[in-house]
């Protein structure tokens, strides 16, 4: 059986490696789906609908909380009823599979809130 992103752990990147292909990010991608490629494929990037502003404040503080654990970092910003994250990995200006499990694992994050029905 394949391990799903969201099981697995982020592992440092001290660069020197080249970023995934364009196969590779579609691979990783089908499992993320709610993530958009950015940037010609240098980046993924989603955002998420709350009901209010201290919703998204909370689900920000709590990626951040996830990305410390992790040892991986997104650019996050947001603001009354949204959060955007963007992910890609800085040392290889391009994506890793660090950046997809991180976008799984704030999926399933989100999935599990109580956040309106209507979210994206």
């Amino acid at each position: 059986m394949t391990e799903t992103l969201a099981a697995k752990k982020c592992t440092p990147c001290r660069g020197g490696i080249p970023p995934l292909t364009h196969k590779e990010t579609e691979r990783f991608q089908s499992q993320t789906p709610n993530w958009e490629l950015r940037d010609d494929g240098h980046r993924i990037e989603r955002t998420f609908r709350f009901r209010n502003f201290q919703e998204a404040l909370g689900f920000v503080r709590d990626v951040g909380d996830l990305a410390e654990t992790e040892g991986h970092h997104p650019d996050i910003s947001f603001g009354w009823g949204y959060a955007t994250i963007s992910l890609r990995t800085k040392k290889i200006k391009g994506l890793h599979e660090n950046d997809f499990i991180m976008a799984s694992k704030i999926d399933r994050m989100f999935d599990r809130s109580d956040g309106p029905p209507d979210r994206q």
